[in-house]
């Protein structure tokens, strides 16, 4: 099946709608082994337990995960029969506050024996970013410096992505606007 990214561009969000989703709140994936999950994503991903579901009240158990003040961002359900094949969904992004703690996640992963399957920026929103995956092979990405829409709703030009195929490059090559200076220069030698 051929799409058109023109034809799919003309649909938007209907006038008058009498809502507005404001963000993505909260991801709950089925896992394998749950704790082992819950070890990944507080101990090497830096999560928070806010609450947690015994058996009795979610089959299989379910733990809410937080990183800021929302009760949970990630929830995992120890549900997972069998291996995961992770079809359904591509991937969750996490954002980070500067260029300077994605080259420290990259480095923090790899201590903790996690494969990075991609470094550096994608196109369409020009993030910087890392991309691996947590026990039970859902995709994972941190980054930083997506691109902003304003009200105007004017979004970067297809000829002005620029793929980088390491983190290296991408702050070395930063597309117009952004700023991959470094705090630690350092870190991209690391």
């Amino acid at each position: 099946m051929t799409i058109s990214p023109e034809a799919l561009k003309r649909h938007g969000r209907p006038r008058g709608l009498p809502f507005r989703i404001n963000k993505i709140g909260h991801v709950v994936l089925n896992v394998s082994e749950l704790e082992r999950s819950v070890r990944f994503y507080t101990e090497v991903l830096g999560f928070h337990i806010s609450d947690v579901y015994p058996d009795a009240m979610m089959p299989g158990g379910m733990v809410f995960l937080r990183c800021n003040a929302d009760h949970h961002g990630v929830a995992l359900v120890g549900a997972l029969d069998g291996a995961s094949r992770s079809a359904e969904l591509h991937h969750m992004a996490f954002e980070v506050s500067s260029l300077d703690e994605v080259l420290r996640a990259r480095e923090h992963l790899r201590r903790h024996g996690v494969a990075i399957d991609f470094e550096g920026r994608r196109r369409a929103g020009c993030q910087i970013a890392i991309e691996f995956r947590d026990p039970d092979g859902h995709r994972l990405e941190i980054y930083w410096g997506l691109d902003q829409i304003g009200s105007d709703g004017i979004v970067r030009p297809a000829a002005e992505w620029q793929g980088a195929p390491s983190l290296k490059a991408a702050i070395g090559n930063p597309v117009r606007g952004q700023d991959t200076s470094l705090a630690d220069p350092t870190l991209i030698e690391k």
